[in-house]
């Protein structure tokens, strides 16, 4: 899916990244890379006893490439923190989840 949040934006990037680069460096694959950390977070929470469920893990899953990007950036200018911001969006968009997302890192 190609739109502006898919591609790095540089004057260099253009010039010298291959099209694969400017994606690693996107805020679509930044963002759903934290989203799939949180999923490998709350799986190894789930492992070690912690109250949180297939179905709550699934969720998250099922939204993990759908970032609200303009809900982040507002709730990011309200947060003033970028991760929380995506913290409180995913949550939104997994209300089963909410509780979990993030749970036990640092950021909170």
């Amino acid at each position: 899916m190609e739109n502006s949040y898919s591609s790095y934006k540089s004057p260099l990037s253009s010039r010298y990244a291959s099209k694969e680069m400017q994606f690693l460096f996107s805020d679509q694959f930044k963002f759903s890379t934290w989203r799939r950390l949180w999923i490998i977070l709350a799986q190894a929470e789930k492992e070690i006893g912690l109250s949180i469920t297939d179905d709550q893990i699934e969720e998250m899953k099922s939204a993990v490439n759908d970032v609200a990007f303009e809900a982040a950036a507002a709730e990011e200018k309200a947060t003033r923190h970028d991760v929380m911001a995506h913290v409180h969006v995913f949550a939104k968009q997994c209300p089963k989840a909410a509780p979990i997302i993030h749970l036990g890192a640092t950021s909170c």
